[in-house]
């Protein structure tokens, strides 16, 4: 399906994607995919957030941390 196909007839585009992943063309090039979102789950495992897999509770994600200063990665710039 052509950009322009899509953009003039989306409803025509989410009903194929039911039959499967559609291609959509920009100058005669695969450009994008549409897949519906069951079929996008089981492409990626239904893969978690860091979040999810951490265990952690959405308030707790918001947790800080430090990152300790190095001063192994300052060095004086070479402008020879």
């Amino acid at each position: 399906m052509s950009s322009r196909e899509f953009n003039q007839d989306t409803g025509r585009a989410k009903n194929a994607a039911r039959g499967g992943p559609v291609f959509i063309t920009d100058r005669g090039r695969p450009a994008h995919v549409l897949l519906t979102f069951e079929d996008y789950e089981q492409l990626t495992g239904g893969r978690e957030s860091i979040v999810d897999l951490l265990g952690l509770s959405p308030d707790e994600a918001d947790a800080e941390f430090e990152i300790a200063a190095s001063r192994d990665l300052a060095r004086p710039a070479d402008l020879a």
